[in-house]
């Protein structure tokens, strides 16, 4: 090969090379996340909670404001029970507490919004969980 050819040649091969190298590194990158959409859940929700004496379903009320939530949930009797909670990144999390002859009992709601339902689990105090969804009213 001349020495015209072969600088050629070498151009070529480099101007090739050298996106591909580029490439491969950034093959081993995750691409950037995009931000997590902020979540509103403030309204009125049909909550269902899965018991072993079926399921029981009463109307729970949130208001946010950011990412701090006060939620309402209507108990047995009719009886209003007041919470606090979060919610950050389609995660909520909200306790309410009940007092009792026996002393209060916490139960602790943690679950995932999806657009206009959500689901999760209930830490029952010390009895355990049980499993959870809601769907917003209209």
């Amino acid at each position: 090969m001349s020495g015209k050819a072969s600088m050629l040649f070498c151009t070529l091969l480099l101007a090739v090379a050298i996106p591909a190298a580029a490439q491969t590194q950034d093959q081993g990158k995750e691409p950037p996340k995009e931000p997590a959409k902020a979540v509103n859940i403030s309204g009125v929700w049909e909550l269902t909670v899965q018991t072993q004496q079926g399921d029981m379903t009463n109307d729970a009320t949130f208001a946010q404001e950011k990412e701090v939530l006060k939620v309402t949930m209507t108990g047995p009797q009719g009886m209003a029970l007041p919470g606090e909670g979060t919610v950050k990144e389609g995660i909520v999390q909200w306790l309410v507490t009940i007092s009792t002859s026996q002393g209060d009992f916490v139960m602790t709601f943690r679950g995932k919004v999806d657009g206009e339902t959500m689901a999760g689990e209930i830490q029952m105090g010390d009895f355990g969980t049980t499993s959870w969804s809601a769907k917003k009213k209209k």
